[in-house]
């Protein structure tokens, strides 16, 4: 059974974009065995348009580039690069180009859309294209939005315009062993199936050897990492992305002398005890009980 996968930037064929101006590339999805993550980039040209539909599954995304309008029943919304939201589940939702280059976005898609259920994706009836309206995470009516600047990853550089980009105390700052984590998408914006954040290693940043009950996936934005799938190593960089199932053995270091960054998706949500289990720490086990 396949655990993890590895998709280099250079090998991607981009597809077609199809009659409405819209393309999407999976990266991972139900043929690669994922069961809880639906991972691609989606891109729309300046005169496209995705029309109203609903998912079986909860969608999160965060804008790369570009400018692109969302509507939803209780309002349109223009969202630019740094951008990321959660459309819940079965809530209806629709994408307008505008501006004057296509708008490119990662989205991550839990549980997996199923083929053989029509990508669990249904059209519904058009929804009124309003004005659009830029958001605001500090406004409690756009709160399934908010914004990421890579200046938040610097803990030298934190400052009260900063944090209040924040939409609540739990995308603070997580700093650890030259590792730095911003808290994007997660249950205090409405998810309930995954997680997606920002992850910033220093030149001395190291992760060691560990796996997890739930599905990861890393799309490399900024330096070099080496990364480590049960056991086959890897060199990753800017456009790379990768996957390790529920139980695959993974690990990483920064293999640059720049930072390293990445997005980060979890599917589903972690438990809140024994998220991880380190190596480190049943080699610990078993030498003791030896000795």
């Amino acid at each position: 059974m396949t655990r993890h996968l590895v998709r280099r930037a250079a090998d991607a064929a981009e597809p077609p974009y199809d009659a409405h101006g819209y393309r999407r590339r999976t990266l991972v999805g139900e043929d690669d065995g994922s069961v809880h993550t639906g991972f691609g980039l989606c891109e729309l040209r300046p005169d496209g348009g995705l029309s109203a539909h609903v998912h079986s599954y909860e969608e999160s995304f965060h804008i790369l580039g570009g400018t692109v309008i969302l509507d939803m029943p209780e309002g349109s919304y223009l969202l630019e690069e740094g951008d990321y939201g959660i459309l819940p589940t079965g809530v209806p939702h629709a994408w307008r180009g505008i501006g004057d280059a296509p708008a490119r976005w990662a989205d991550m898609l839990a549980p997996v859309p199923r083929a053989r259920y029509g990508h669990d994706t249904q059209a519904v009836r058009d929804l009124p294209a309003r004005s659009p309206v830029r958001i605001d995470v500090r406004d409690p009516r756009t709160r399934i939005f908010g914004h990421f600047e890579p200046a938040q990853m610097d803990p030298g550089k934190q400052s009260q315009d900063l944090l209040a980009v924040s939409a609540s105390m739990r995308t603070a700052l997580l700093v650890y062993s030259g590792i730095t984590v911003k808290m994007m998408v997660d249950s205090d914006l409405g998810a309930v199936a995954s997680t997606m954040f920002m992850v910033q290693y220093a030149p001395d940043g190291v992760a060691g050897t560990h796996d997890h009950p739930f599905e990861e996936t890393y799309y490399f934005l900024e330096g070099e990492a080496d990364a480590v799938f049960d056991g086959e190593r890897h060199r990753l960089g800017p456009g790379d992305c990768a996957w390790a199932g529920a139980g695959c053995v993974h690990g990483f270091a920064n293999a640059g002398t720049g930072p390293l960054r990445w997005l980060e998706t979890q599917a589903p949500q972690p438990p809140p005890r024994h998220s991880y289990r380190f190596t480190r720490d049943w080699e610990y086990l078993r030498e003791a009980l030896e000795s």
